[in-house]
């Protein structure tokens, strides 16, 4: 069987009780953490009033049947699943899977809800298409070769996304293994994400990723609808992996399917800023705590990243350190180097630094380089730190960011963070919500559930 195979069946056949419990519990962990990113996003992300705009607009404004988080209204399945990804993945404080180099839960997430919404599934089912979803994107975004397919300039979360997307609304749309395929199909026409938003911190990164769930989405429902997708849409000679990478092993796409589960993969973001930025902010952190020095003490920093972080955070270095937009801050190592060293942690009301001359100057003592020892492990996201403060010299390797499967946030950890995010837009309805999402599982009918 080919991949596009092999996967269609995965989605559209896998038991929902073969998913185990585990498994099924941190789905409903990441979708929760998405939510409270989401909420936020809805009333304060610069890009909101845009799109909100947009919608309207094009006559896609009316009420449905779909939850968008963060907003007192609900809307049709393609606009919710737009919007709930768009603004879920605003803030850059959403989940990320290291093998892949990818957010799973703003592509995956909004599209298997509004399908869910759509048909009246159960929590249950909700979850088990999650899980689905989750498996297919990372698993094609580890088949890509994230580092080719970042020099290739796109954007996986984006590309990857939209299968997982189709796959998730697709099981809770009952699409059989043909079907399926056919859904992968038409994604493989509609997969996009550039990385050309790092030139001026344009919107784009959020908006693709919203993208890729509202076209998931509708891949998802033109299949169910009998239209005919291309063939082996996946790993054809015009398919996806082949065209979207130079490096692309579609063995990876299903080594373990069923048996190994990525979902367990997915780490938690403790800062709203690009996962290559996290381990050295964990590191300055540590490092000012134990050894007590200032802000204005530091120095120099230099910030040893895998290529791919040089390619988001640390390149071009004059123009990282000069972050003025919340997406330049969000891909800029300097200036959450700075953050971290003025404000001992690094949140998302902590954007007010943009343009604060003392960001500026800790920003103008960073040198970010490339660290070969990076390169070849299993995960990207770790760093090196040498840094210069007070007379004294400091060095210290960071392998994995916090948050990562092993460093999971335990449930108080989770909530605070949630709450952190919902409360200030929420306010008294934030425990409601929150008990909603902890109750999914035994939701039996998601209509006006949420």
């Amino acid at each position: 069987m080919t991949t596009t195979a092999v996967l269609a069946r995965f989605a559209a056949d896998l038991p929902g009780d073969a998913i185990p419990p585990d498994v099924t519990a941190r789905a409903l962990a990441l979708l929760t953490d998405l939510a409270g990113s989401a909420v936020r996003a809805a009333q304060e992300a610069d890009s909101t009033p845009s799109v909100l705009a947009m919608l309207g607009l094009l006559g896609m404004e009316g009420d449905g049947p779909c939850t968008v988080f963060g907003l007192n209204r609900r809307y049709g399945p393609a606009a919710a699943a737009l919007l709930n990804g768009t603004f879920g993945h605003s803030l850059d404080f959403d989940d990320t899977h290291s093998d892949s180099s990818l957010h799973p839960s703003a592509p995956v997430v909004p599209a298997a809800l509004a399908a869910a919404e759509m048909t009246g599934a159960s929590g249950a089912d909700l979850l088990a298409a999650v899980v689905v979803g989750f498996e297919v994107c990372c698993r094609l975004g580890m088949a890509l070769d994230p580092a080719a397919h970042y020099a290739r300039g796109f954007h996986p979360t984006a590309t990857a996304g939209t299968f997982g997307a189709a796959a998730a609304a697709g099981r809770l749309l009952g699409l059989d293994a043909d079907r399926m395929a056919s859904a992968f199909g038409v994604a493989a026409s509609q997969a996009s994400g550039s990385l050309q938003f790092l030139v001026n911190g344009a919107w784009n990164k959020r908006y693709q990723v919203g993208e890729a769930a509202m076209k998931g989405l509708m891949a998802a429902t033109l299949a169910s609808e009998g239209f005919v997708g291309a063939a082996d849409a996946i790993d054809g000679k015009h398919g996806f992996l082949g065209g979207y990478s130079d490096g692309a092993d579609p063995a990876l796409a299903v080594a373990g399917l069923g048996q190994v589960w990525e979902t367990l993969r997915i780490g938690v973001k403790p800062y709203p800023a690009c996962r290559y930025t996290h381990a050295a902010v964990d590191g300055l952190l540590a490092l000012q705590a134990e050894h007590g020095f200032a802000p204005e003490e530091v120095q120099a920093i230099t910030v040893g990243l895998h290529r791919n972080g040089i390619t988001l955070v640390g390149d071009p270095l004059p123009a990282k350190r000069r972050a003025r937009s919340i997406v330049d801050g969000q891909f800029s190592m300097p200036f959450a180097a700075a953050v971290a060293l003025i404000r001992g942690r690094f949140g998302w009301d902590d954007y007010d630094l943009l343009g604060d001359p003392r960001a500026d100057a800790l920003a103008d003592r960073v040198e970010v380089r490339r660290d070969e020892s990076l390169e070849g492990l299993r995960h990207p996201f770790g760093a090196t730190l040498n840094l210069r403060a007070a007379g004294r010299d400091h060095a210290l390797r960071i392998p994995d960011p916090s948050g990562e499967p092993d460093t999971f946030p335990t449930p108080d950890a989770a909530e605070a963070k949630f709450r952190a995010l919902a409360g200030p837009v929420l306010n008294h309805g934030t425990d409601a919500l929150l008990a909603r999402l902890r109750g999914l599982t035994r939701a039996a009918d998601l209509r006006g559930y949420l």
